[in-house]
């Protein structure tokens, strides 16, 4: 079923700007529900966790309301579900708790299509642990992830796998659950970046094959900061640095510090925001993952009748402007580079026009290398907020650029 843009659209207060936002990449749009939740988190009564009083029950429920709500998300455990910062921190963190069991001798393999917060917190652990690192690559001609150099580094010594599910610039889907299928058989574990992934469909973490799974709810609705899962039975074998009074249950003994309370709300709120996205997707019948399954469905549908009215306007720009997002299977992500024009001031120009872009190499340093792509470049990303519309609009000030 098709999304109501006009229901949808007022709950972002945002939007009322006139501003069209194609930075979705970046990080999305906030509705008013998740902002809500964070202030009514904050101005309720409120302390450490806790059974004693009303205040430390409210900030016990915010944790297993966050806990369950990403369960749902994710089709994990809630007991496998850790809060982070950002997606970086959780990544430099597990890079240190699973680099303790590494040897020199030991391998790793790391992907070219990843951001680099999935492939500098591998190098600089395997660095430490003497450990060699080898790599996924890209085929040039597809911009997909180049599966023969994957199996020709994959070997019994290899402990860990980190891949992206989804690239962060030009919107590439590997394979992940033959890479995990494959890595598996050799005995590793599989780490797999969803930050980008995650904002464009129904995330199902077991089907993927991965062992540990990232993502970043700002990038779907909610609030800044990291969410990892995995497990219970892989996160009991992990053995953090931690305070000695701090505790050793899981997933706490890997959350440092006090948690963020009114932000766990907020983003427990994005969930339950996503899941009303769709007509039908209200049943109180069905549980909240058949909901979410429902409404992300409705999204993906939505975004790929976008892109479609986005890439047959570019078509006919294709002598000035090239288009780096050409994999089969990809997210509504494109990068775009211009033949006599710096994509900062495309980017400045569209802004004259109320349509947000960036432009830059987004992290992504290994892709840019990998292509020899020319930094910067324009990227455009598609959100469920976005309408035709606003894609015209991105189009007409792209022709008049071209």
């Amino acid at each position: 079923m098709s999304i109501d843009l006009r229901a949808l659209r007022s709950h972002f207060p945002s939007l009322d700007s006139g501003l069209a936002f194609f930075d979705g990449p970046a990080g999305t749009q906030t509705p008013r529900p998740v902002a809500d939740a964070v202030s009514a988190t904050l101005t309720c009564p409120l302390s450490n966790r806790g059974t004693g009083n009303l205040s430390q029950r409210n900030a016990e429920r915010a944790v297993a309301d966050f806990r369950a709500a990403y369960a749902d998300l994710l089709n994990m455990p809630a007991r496998g579900i850790v809060h982070g910062r950002s997606a970086t921190q959780l990544t430099y963190d597990f890079s240190r708790h699973l680099a303790k069991d590494w040897n020199p001798g030991d391998e790793i393999i790391l992907s070219r299509l990843d951001h680099d917060a999935n492939v500098r917190p591998w190098i600089q652990a395997a660095e430490r642990a003497g450990v060699t690192v080898r790599w996924i690559e890209i085929d040039t001609a597809t911009a997909e992830a180049d599966l023969d150099s994957y199996e020709s580094a994959l070997s019994s010594r290899t402990r860990l796998v980190a891949v992206t599910a989804a690239s962060n610039v030009l919107g590439t889907i590997p394979p992940v659950r033959r890479i995990s299928d494959l890595a598996h058989e050799a005995g590793a574990l599989v780490y797999v970046d969803g930050v980008h992934y995650a904002a464009h469909g129904l995330v199902d973490v077991p089907a993927l094959g991965a062992d540990l799974f990232v993502c970043s709810p700002y990038k779907f609705l909610g609030p800044h900061c990291g969410v990892l899962t995995a497990a219970p039975e892989l996160l009991d074998v992990l053995r953090p640095d931690k305070l000695l009074p701090a505790p050793d249950t899981v997933p706490e003994r890997f959350e440092f510090g006090t948690l963020p309370y009114e932000v766990l709300a907020g983003a427990t709120a994005a969930v339950d925001f996503l899941a009303t996205i769709a007509p039908g997707s209200l049943r109180s019948e069905t549980t909240r993952r058949e909901r979410l399954a429902h409404a992300l469905n409705s999204v993906h549908d939505h975004e790929k009748s976008l892109l479609a009215r986005l890439q047959e306007g570019l078509h006919s720009m294709d002598d000035t402007i090239t288009l780096h997002s050409k994999a089969s299977n990809r997210t509504p992500t494109l990068l775009l580079s211009f033949k006599d024009r710096d994509a900062r001031e495309a980017c400045a120009h569209l802004a004259t026009r109320d349509v947000i872009t960036m432009a830059g190499s987004f992290y992504a340093h290994e892709v840019f290398t990998a292509l020899d792509l020319v930094d910067p470049a324009l990227r455009i990303g598609l959100a469920p907020y976005n309408t035709p519309e606003e894609v015209d609009r991105l189009l007409d000030g792209l022709a008049w650029l071209a």
